[in-house]
């Protein structure tokens, strides 16, 4: 009998950057919130595999998405993609508008060490802004979680995303900064 797990592995997850919007019908979303300050918006959307950030300022935009390889997306304007793995940091200017910082994490720990940050973690999910506890595959398996925090700040927005994946053991952690 096989088990189908609602999150791809963490070996196929993905992360890119557009500079353009992406078409939300795209994912399967699970939970969305929206900011709105006078410079800038945002859309903030928890998928299946991650999620998708989209940042506007006037008619100059910027998508980050995390996601499985296996996710359809367009090639038309993207700045990069990297396989998520390791850590890394990259800074990038987007247009005359916008400066993106990014920092992701990809931490595989031991199955006792996990469940205690799993459970760690599903308190912070609680007292996020967007959330989400996906169902478990079985009862002895812990859900996988996502939550993502924001700092929204009136020329800038910081978002931290964090994603459960507890077939893998492994947690990953993004930091996101966007500036005018």
């Amino acid at each position: 009998m096989n088990v189908s797990f609602v999150r791809p592995a963490v070996s196929e997850l993905m992360f890119h950057l557009f500079e353009r919007s992406l078409h939300p019908e795209l994912f399967d979303i699970r939970k969305h919130d929206q900011i709105r300050q006078p410079g800038y918006s945002a859309d903030i959307r928890i998928c299946d595999s991650g999620h998708l950030v989209t940042f506007q300022i006037g008619d100059s935009i910027i998508s980050e998405v995390v996601a499985s390889c296996g996710q359809p997306l367009p090639d038309r304007n993207e700045r990069f993609h990297r396989r998520l793995k390791g850590s890394r940091d990259e800074s990038i200017k987007c247009g005359d508008r916008i400066t993106y910082h990014m920092s992701y994490q990809v931490e595989k720990l031991s199955p006792e060490v996990f469940l205690n940050m799993h459970e760690e973690l599903q308190h912070d999910c609680q007292r996020a802004p967007i959330s989400h506890c996906f169902s478990s595959p079985n009862r002895l398996s812990p859900a996988a979680l996502s939550f993502m925090q924001t700092d929204v700040w009136p020329h800038s927005l910081l978002i931290h995303a964090f994603h459960t994946f507890p077939e893998d053991c492994a947690i990953v952690k993004t930091q996101s900064l966007f500036e005018l």
